[in-house]
């Protein structure tokens, strides 16, 4: 199973763990996707954050993603958008979420494009979209995310569902073995 790491600032400085050392615990790993998930900073940080995780992969396959913050994404390879900022992203520019999506995919070619999905609707609805991949979850609860609905096994059946590749998130171990996804996307299990 392929290796997809999310590096959330906030988790982060809970475990009192700088940027620079995160980056050394991935050395072993050779992961896909780094998604750079950063809700405390601002932009200005995390413009000098993306450029230090781009610069030390520059070397390396891994593809650097920057969560929801759309405007960064000249300073990474891509963008993984949640249901709820892909609403108002759509909502400020006036137009429906698949129009949104296409002219992100138009405007943007070159780069990757992920959306968190969480249930059968959401997948169905992805499946209409020019997407890179999806992200399905939470497969079991975790400390990161608030009020969220943990789908367990039944996110084997529910990947089998969507068109795109299927990134499997939320208290995801490098050990599991879930059927019907691409990647397991690794938070707080490499820390």
């Amino acid at each position: 199973m392929t290796i997809y790491l999310l590096c959330d600032i906030e988790l982060l400085l809970k475990h009192n763990i700088t940027l620079e050392n995160y980056l050394k615990k991935t050395e072993d790993i050779n992961p896909i996707y780094i998604q750079y998930r950063d809700k405390i900073n601002n932009q200005e940080m995390m413009i000098k954050n993306l450029k230090l995780i781009v610069d030390y992969f520059k070397h390396k396959d891994t593809k650097i993603i920057i969560n929801d913050h759309i405007k960064l994404i000249n300073y990474c390879h891509g963008v993984h958008i949640g249901q709820e900022d892909l609403k108002q992203y759509a909502k400020n520019s006036g137009i429906d979420i698949q129009t949104f999506i296409k002219k992100l995919k138009i405007k943007y070619p070159n780069k990757t494009i992920g959306l968190s999905t969480h249930n059968k609707n959401e997948i169905i609805q992805a499946n209409d979209f020019d997407l890179d991949y999806i992200g399905l979850g939470a497969y079991r609860a975790t400390s990161t995310k608030k009020d969220i609905n943990i789908i367990g096994k039944k996110a084997e059946q529910l990947a089998i569902l969507s068109k795109h590749k299927v990134a499997i998130i939320g208290g995801v171990r490098k050990d599991d073995k879930i059927k019907n996804v691409d990647f397991l996307v690794i938070g707080s299990g490499l820390l």
